[in-house]
C-alpha cells in the first residue's frame, strides 16, 4: 500500500522549487547543543502561552465587559483570527529576512500589545489588543522554522518535537498560571506578568540566539506571500497535513475554549485557579511531542497518525461524562491533548522536509488552517453551549475528530508521484 506520508523521504516526490530562488551552497548542519533547543522550546512556549491566557477567565472577562456567554468566545475567536493573519504576513518574513532579528522585534511588540490588553478599558479595545495579541504570537512559528532550519536532517524531527513540548508546556501553563493569577490580582495581572516576561525574553533572545548569514533572494515579499499559495497547490502532503491541522485543532478548540463554561457552573463552581489547573491533565500531550518527532525520523508517520486519530476519537467519550466526574475530564483531556499533539508533530515534520528553503513559508501556511481550526472550535463550541448543553459540545468534538480520522483513511491508498528530489537550498547556518 503506498502512502503519501512515508516521513521524511517524502521530499523527494516534490517538484521543483516554486519561483526563483537564490542558489546557495548547501551549508553543514552540527548538531544543536541541548541548551540552545531548550532556549527555542521555551521561546515558543512563552510565545504561544499568549494566545490561551483567556481561556479559564472568559467567564469573568465576559462578566466585566457585559459579554454573553454564546458571544464571550468572540475573545478567543478574534485572538485565534489575529494569528491566522500573522501565519500568512509575518512568518513567511523568515524566509526572506534576518530570522534573529525578526523573532526578537516580535516578541517586543508582543509585550506591548498584552500590556494593552491588562489596561483595556471598554470592549472594542480588548478586542482590538486580544487580535494584536494573535498576530504577533505566531512569533512561535518562526521559533520552530528557525530551530529546524539549524537542525540537520538526521536529527529534525527530534528538534521539532522538543521545541513543540515547549509550545504544549506553555499552552498547558498559561491556562493554569493565568487562572491562579485571576484569583489573586483578578484577569488583567495574568496579561499584564505576561507582558513583563515576554519583555524580558526579547532581551534576553537578542542575547543568545545565533547571528545568521542570509542570503539575497530573489524574491519580493509580494512574491514570497504568492509563493505560499503555489506550495500550497503543488503539494499533496501539504495539502493533506493542513486540512489534518484544521480538524485536529477544531477538535482542541472546541474542548478547550468551552471547559471553563461547565466547570464554573453548579455542580462543580469551580475558581479560576482549579478551572486553569485542568490544563495539567493534558501534560501527557507535551510527552508525547518528542516520541513523535522520533517515530517521524524511523518513517513511521502513518502509523503516529493513525493512532493518534483514532485516540483523539475516543477521547469524547470520557469527555462527556465531565458533569459526571472530574475524573472523566482528566482522562479524556490526557488523550486528547497527547493525541492532537503526536500528529501534530509528524505534520510539521514532513511539511518541512518537502522543501527545507521554504520552511518558514511552509510552517506559516500550515498553521493557518491550525489558526482556523481553532478558531472555529472556540466559536462553534461556545455557541454550541449556550444551544444544547455541555453534551452537544461533546458531540461537536467528536465530529471534528471522526472528519480528522475519515480524511487520514481516505487519503492512504493514492500513490504519491515520484520525481527527481529538487537541490536542497540553505537559506541561513548558525555561525
Amino acid at each position: 500500500m503506498a502512502d503519501p506520508d512515508v516521513g521524511p523521504r517524502a521530499a523527494e516526490a516534490t517538484p521543483e522549487p516554486a519561483g526563483p530562488v537564490e542558489p546557495v551552497e548547501p551549508a553543514a548542519h552540527p548538531p544543536l547543543s541541548r541548551a540552545l533547543v531548550l532556549l527555542f522550546a521555551a521561546a515558543a512556549g512563552v510565545a504561544v502561552a499568549t494566545v490561551y491566557l483567556a481561556q479559564p477567565l472568559l467567564v469573568t472577562m465576559g462578566r466585566d465587559f457585559g459579554l454573553s456567554p454564546g458571544t464571550v468566545g468572540l475573545v478567543v475567536t478574534l485572538t485565534q483570527a489575529g494569528y491566522g493573519l500573522g501565519l500568512f504576513l509575518l512568518v513567511p518574513l523568515g524566509d526572506l529576512v534576518d530570522r534573529r532579528r525578526l523573532i526578537v522585534t516580535q516578541f517586543a511588540v508582543l509585550a506591548a500589545a498584552l500590556a494593552a490588553v491588562g489596561v483595556a478599558g471598554d470592549t472594542a479595545l480588548l478586542l482590538a489588543a486580544m487580535a494584536a495579541v494573535g498576530l504577533l504570537a505566531v512569533v512561535t512559528q518562526s521559533v520552530v522554522a528557525y530551530a529546524a532550519s539549524l537542525a540537520g536532517p538526521a536529527e529534525r524531527g527530534r528538534v521539532v518535537g522538543l521545541v513543540t513540548s515547549g509550545v504544549v508546556t506553555g499552552i498547558l501553563l498559561a491556562r493554569t498560571v493565568s487562572g491562579a493569577l485571576a484569583d489573586l490580582a483578578g484577569w488583567r495581572s495574568a496579561y499584564l506578568v505576561s507582558a513583563a516576561l515576554t519583555s524580558t525574553l526579547a532581551a534576553a533572545l537578542y542575547r543568545v540566539l545565533p547571528r545568521t548569514d542570509v542570503a539575497a533572494s530573489a524574491l519580493s515579499y509580494r512574491e514570497l506571500l504568492g509563493s505560499m499559495v503555489t506550495l500550497f497547490a503543488g503539494e499533496r502532503v501539504f495539502r493533506i497535513r493542513a486540512a489534518l491541522a484544521l480538524l485536529i485543532f477544531a477538535a482542541f478548540g472546541t474542548l478547550w475554549s468551552s471547559v471553563a463554561l461547565p466547570l464554573s457552573e453548579a455542580p462543580w463552581s469551580l475558581s479560576h485557579t482549579a478551572i486553569g489547573a485542568f490544563g495539567l491533565a493534558g501534560v501527557a500531550g507535551a510527552l508525547a511531542a518528542t516520541p513523535a518527532g522520533r517515530l517521524n525520523d524511523r518513517g513511521h508517520a502513518r502509523w503516529t497518525t493513525g493512532v493518534g486519530l483514532v485516540l483523539l476519537t475516543l477521547s469524547w467519550i470520557p469527555l462527556a461524562f465531565t458533569r459526571h466526574t472530574l475524573w472523566a475530564l482528566v482522562v479524556g483531556a490526557v488523550v486528547l491533548d497527547l493525541a492532537v499533539q503526536a500528529v501534530h508533530v509528524t505534520n510539521q515534520t514532513l511539511i518541512y522536509n518537502l522543501r527545507p528553503e521554504a520552511g518558514s513559508r511552509l510552517i506559516g501556511g500550515y498553521m493557518i488552517f491550525y489558526s482556523i481550526g481553532s478558531a472555529t472550535g472556540a466559536i462553534t463550541s461556545t455557541t454550541m453551549y449556550a444551544a444544547t448543553g455541555w453534551i452537544g459540545v461533546c458531540a461537536l468534538g467528536a465530529g471534528f475528530s471522526g472528519s480528522a480520522l475519515a480524511l487520514w483513511a481516505l487519503t492512504l491508498d493514492r500513490p504519491s508521484k515520484r520525481r527527481p528530489a529538487a537541490p536542497v537550498v540553505t537559506r541561513s547556518a548558525a555561525r
